[in-house]
């Protein structure tokens, strides 16, 4: 199959792109990221100070556990927990969720997003794409993540730390764990991922600065790359070649970054801001994500998927993620550990938004892949040896936590019926929720289209349009 220079065989694993702390030996990926943006500078494209806030929930959290109560609903939908009312008349949220309650004026639910992919491989692919998801068994994705077409359209941005980061759990920190592949826009859109707890005392960013190992044979790649750069002058033109000279100088910058320092130096803030975020993996990356846009970050993904780290031990009622099959775990016990982390840090990075004056610049954005059936089922955990209740996948009905960005907040856009089985008003797609980021974003989500493997034209979007609602 014939491929246009600008694709890549498939999304890398983390050995790959790690290759950005060392100049991918003779300037590799960084390089070849930041030759696109010197060349989309002097082009003169430019990018608004905006950014967005990314908290991905993999596994599906219960719609009808946080957002989307039905408090009037017989007792196999509605569960054990109860809405607690807030300052917002008819944005109810879950008991378990105070803090939340307390910054109701300050974000919107959209309780009408729906799919059709129940499987995790292929919900995540969609969601997050916003297109068919391919193959259901796998997360290897066929379009790009949302945050690599961000990446792409965002080639001109520099601003002293990486353009689009990614933090997750030790042991899935690979690129295909929850599809965030990058496809035929290559390995240049992929995020800056690692795995970490901002929380233990021990933290470090890995490849932020270079090991000595490295920095001593630094004279000698930058001969080599130097020596690539007069050789690729006999061949480019002179604008090429000044893209080229101005990408290595910009790879050598980013890894001496003092943007970049400070950025990540989450130990600078306060014990009391943090003890507010919350002195845990979900909480400090949540903290660490507003440093990175407050720094310059376009896209910032934070993956909060198990709450038994930091210090809280493993549930023998509860699980991994966000899937909450009656197998899995209990899920009211389970959601009775994880909310109240996940209030904590949310509605925290929700008031620290606001009071730094970052509400117009930055927008939140929480989600997962899909609901949890409204109906609860019964079944024996495998861990608890007792039947216990869960709830299944449901793409056919969702919440949505939105922030920040200029949008309209205190409201809640569309329902779904009495159930909370299908949207009942205002349906919605994915597509519509990242047509509205991209607006935020100032990227023309309408015009833009990427070339797919064999060079053909495709919409940044399928199909789409921003919330009016939000908007």
């Amino acid at each position: 199959m014939h491929r246009t220079n600008s694709t890549c065989s498939g999304p890398l694993m983390r050995r790959d792109f790690l290759k950005f702390g060392a100049l991918g030996l003779g300037g590799g990926l960084v390089s070849d990221l930041l030759s696109k943006r010197a060349a989309a500078k002097e082009l003169g494209r430019s990018s608004p100070d905006t950014s967005v806030i990314f908290l991905w929930l993999p596994g599906g959290p219960p719609h009808m556990e946080t957002y989307d109560m039905k408090p009037e609903a017989p007792a196999e939908y509605r569960g054990e927990f109860r809405p607690i009312k807030t300052a917002i008349p008819g944005l109810d949220v879950c008991e378990h969720l105070p803090l939340h309650a307390q910054v109701a004026d300050k974000f919107s639910l959209i309780r009408s997003i729906s799919h059709t992919y129940a499987g995790h491989g292929d919900g995540m692919k969609h969601l997050l794409t916003g297109r068919e998801p391919g193959t259901p068994e796998d997360f290897v994705t066929i379009h790009p993540m949302v945050g690599s077409m961000v990446s792409k359209c965002r080639e001109d941005v520099h601003r002293g730390v990486p353009n689009y980061v990614a933090v997750t759990d030790p042991g899935r920190e690979g690129i295909d764990v929850y599809g965030f592949g990058s496809a035929y826009l290559g390995p240049s859109t992929l995020p800056f991922i690692f795995a970490g707890d901002p929380s233990d005392a021990k933290f470090q960013v890995p490849n932020l600065a270079l090991l000595p190992q490295i920095a001593d044979r630094m004279p000698e790649r930058l001969r080599l790359l130097d020596g690539l750069g007069r050789s690729s002058a006999s061949r480019d033109s002179t604008t090429q070649m000044s893209s080229v000279s101005v990408a290595q100088s910009q790879a050598i910058e980013l890894l001496h970054s003092s943007v970049a320092q400070q950025a990540f130096d989450i130990g600078s803030e306060s014990p009391r801001l943090r003890e507010r975020y919350g002195m845990h993996a979900w909480g400090q990356r949540c903290l660490l994500a507003r440093r990175l846009v407050e720094h310059g970050a376009s896209f910032v993904t934070m993956v909060l998927e198990n709450p038994y780290q930091s210090g809280l031990p493993a549930y023998n009622a509860g699980t991994y993620n966000w899937d909450s099959h009656a197998v899995n775990c209990h899920i009211f016990n389970d959601l009775k550990q994880r909310l109240p982390i996940y209030d904590k840090c949310v509605s925290a990075l929700i008031e620290d938004l606001y009071a730094r004056g970052l509400d117009q610049k930055v927008m939140l954005v929480v989600t997962g892949e899909f609901g949890r059936t409204p109906r609860i089922e019964n079944q024996v955990g495998t861990q608890t040896g007792v039947k216990q209740p869960g709830r299944d996948h449901w793409p056919n009905a969702m919440s949505v936590l939105i922030s920040g960005g200029g949008i309209r907040t205190g409201q809640v856009v569309g329902s779904t019926n009495s159930k909370g089985e299908v949207p009942k008003d205002r349906p919605l797609r994915p597509t519509d929720l990242w047509a509205t980021v991209f607006q935020h974003l100032g990227i023309n989500w309408l015009d833009t289209n990427f070339a797919d493997y064999s060079g053909r034209p495709l919409p940044i979007l399928p199909s789409g349009e921003p919330i009016k609602e939000l908007t």
